[in-house]
């Protein structure tokens, strides 16, 4: 399966990973780059994925019950998501992996270092969920309508180029995609909402893990007060913001993200 500009830049595969056919995006040549996607399902090859596939080979799995990969009825927790994760790494002999995870997709990879750090050799956390802000609030995006919860997620999207890319086009065809997306989100992490009690505990097991934190300095999602938590038992962590950005720093601030995230991996 190509991407839309015509180039056979990804391709769609199917692992079976327990009980489950996984729906993986797979493109790019080189070390292997695990990415996890957030609550509102695969945005979508895009630019800084075409720059990153140069020089990693990414591996974009579909979250069981997201997009084309059929949900799993024993996942019911991000925890069990983050095993079900730790157990495809090992089948396919891809630890230790480089890993990125955004929103959702960060705080999987967050429980799949609290559980077992050694699964990754980099890990770069966008945004993530997973941990209960102690000042202000994870946005209740069961509140919005979908086309809302994603206006949400960037600062300005008039002065975001890729906005109307993301997930092929808002179209109407696309709100059914995020509706069943968001459905998951909320069977996975609806209570306690978007975050685990005990992963700032278990979390230090990852202290000396070499770990990369982005935020956005407007980011409505998840609090930017979050990454300080992240960085008190994530010790090795480094923190990079990006000003007047929200959400989605890989679409917001594309050049600065791939500077970042190239460099911390190489």
């Amino acid at each position: 399966m190509a991407s839309g500009n015509g180039h056979q830049e990804w391709r769609e595969e199917t692992i079976h990973v327990d009980d489950l056919d996984l729906t993986l995006i797979k493109g790019g040549s080189g070390r292997p780059l695990l990415v996890l996607h957030e609550e509102l399902g695969w945005p979508g090859w895009l630019k800084w994925n075409s720059t990153l596939a140069q020089r990693h080979l990414l591996l974009i799995p579909q979250h069981p019950g997201f997009g084309r990969t059929p949900r799993s009825e024993w996942i019911s927790s991000v925890r069990d998501l983050a095993g079900f994760y730790a157990r495809y790494l090992a089948e396919q002999n891809l630890a230790p992996i480089d890993a990125i995870g955004f929103s959702l997709g960060g705080w999987i990879a967050a429980e799949m270092a609290a559980c077992n750090p050694s699964q990754f050799r980099k890990l770069v956390l966008v945004a993530p969920m997973g941990i209960r802000p102690r000042e202000g609030v994870i946005l209740d995006f069961f509140q919005l309508m979908a086309p809302k919860h994603l206006y949400a997620t960037v600062y300005d999207p008039d002065a975001t180029p890729e906005f109307d890319n993301l997930y092929g086009g808002q179209g109407p065809e696309q709100f059914e995609g995020w509706e069943e997306a968001r459905a998951q989100t909320a069977r996975l992490a609806w209570t306690p909402f978007m975050h685990n009690p005990s992963l700032p505990h278990l979390l230090g097991i990852a202290s000396n893990l070499s770990t990369l934190l982005i935020w956005g300095k407007e980011d409505r999602v998840v609090p930017p007060t979050v990454a300080a938590q992240f960085k008190e038992v994530m010790k090795s962590a480094r923190l990079v913001t990006f000003d007047r950005c929200g959400h989605r720093p890989e679409v917001e601030r594309t050049v600065d993200f791939i500077r970042e995230v190239e460099a911390f991996l190489e």
